[in-house]
């Protein structure tokens, strides 16, 4: 008997596969690095977030054993029943400490964190005003929270202030990511902070890719952001952090607030226990982290003048660790990806509808653990590809 829902999906995998769009996981063996082992082959990997190459640093990997033999492995609950460890209110104090805000509130993902406090602070009577280029997560948010949902275009902020100016609501926030995760630029904070003081609104800035690696580690918020009562800033904690996690760091009366009101803090169990020590000493390694910071930088500046002149793909303008290559076509950067992963290079395709049509590219991610040897085989294979 044929079960018409299931014949749809297949027909939309086929279709999904036929349109170069189809994903699959590869499979990781061993830690993560520059240098890893997918699906059995060894490669240097320009796909992590580890910016920092924290993700398998001996100094987090023995703050793990040291923590499991004090904590175990699962934290038993939520964080307001009897989850609440030791080492997950440590963690928040540094934290908030570290980046200059009064208070912080761990979650287990940002992705958890931006649902937590978009449907926190807004709903039906509220606007969110967003920038197109935002992560899904702070889409889904917005939408989930009932506020009504606008969005501007990148970085326009004059089309941004129109729609504060004719917006009737009496609660406001714009959201932003501070580093955006395709194109590798930033947001223009203080320009984004002229507004919300101008239009009575919150600023939220989800600083994903920002964090352990901008401003001496405490992320891209300015000087003025650090101080504003209206600011929530956000860091995850998976990437240049190298363990798991999002913290929200804000003033006292809003970390107060969503621990009361963020369903996605309230009515999950907490994380383990011995991420939050990972964690901690994580901050010890940002904070002391100028050579790693200062070598990441090197690799950035190596690769873009290595790949100045190009024949084939369009390299975009950043100042991060994110450099993206654009190459047009799903089907031409998907080949493109497969022809440097048989040359030992693991440098992921990104295509619709995660980026706009006929902008597919390669992303590539740098990270402090890669070596100068590593960029070069990067850029020689590249250029002998084009």
């Amino acid at each position: 008997m044929t079960f018409s829902s299931l014949t749809r999906l297949q027909l939309g995998l086929a279709a999904l596969k036929a349109d170069h769009l189809e994903r699959r996981r590869l499979l990781l063996d061993g830690a993560q690095g520059a240098h890893v082992t997918i699906d059995g082959q060894r490669v240097v990997s320009f796909c992590s977030n580890d910016y920092l190459g924290l993700a398998a640093d001996p100094a987090l990997v023995q703050a793990a054993h040291t923590a499991l033999d004090q904590c175990g492995v699962g934290a038993g609950a939520a964080h307001l029943i009897s989850g609440h460890h030791r080492f997950h209110h440590d963690f928040e104090a540094a934290f908030a400490h570290f980046v200059g805000k009064p208070a912080a509130l761990l979650f287990s993902t940002g992705y958890m964190a931006n649902l937590g406090v978009l449907t926190a602070l807004c709903e039906r009577h509220s606007e969110v005003f967003a920038d197109k280029l935002n992560h899904a997560s702070l889409v889904d948010a917005a939408r989930l929270s009932g506020a009504t949902f606008t969005r501007f275009r990148h970085r326009d902020l004059a089309q941004l202030e129109g729609q504060l100016e004719s917006s009737a609501a009496p609660k406001k926030m714009i959201v932003s990511d501070l580093v955006f995760s395709m194109d590798g630029d930033s947001a223009p904070v203080d320009a984004l902070l002229d507004l919300a003081e101008r239009y009575d609104a919150w600023l939220y800035l989800d600083d994903a890719h920002g964090f352990g690696v901008l401003g001496g580690g405490r992320g891209g918020m300015t000087e003025r952001a650090r101080a504003s009562d209206r600011v929530i800033y956000l860091a995850t904690l998976g990437k240049a952090a190298g363990v798991s996690g999002a913290a929200v760091a804000t003033h006292e009366t809003v970390i107060d607030w969503l621990l009361q009101k963020a369903r996605p803090y309230v009515y999950t169990t907490a994380s383990p226990p011995l991420l939050a020590a990972c964690l901690l000493e994580s901050l010890r390694q940002i904070e002391a982290g100028d050579a790693r910071r200062a070598a990441l930088r090197g690799h950035i500046l190596q690769l873009r003048e290595g790949l100045s002149g190009l024949e084939r793909g369009t390299l975009m303008p950043s100042g991060t660790p994110i450099q993206p290559l654009v190459i047009g076509a799903n089907a031409d950067a998907v080949r493109l990806s497969k022809n440097l992963l048989q040359r030992g290079l693991l440098v992921p395709a990104i295509r619709t509808p995660t980026v706009p049509a006929g902008t597919a590219r390669l992303r590539i991610t740098l990270s402090a653990a890669h070596s100068v040897d590593d960029v070069a085989q990067l850029i020689a294979a590249l250029h002998d590809l084009a």
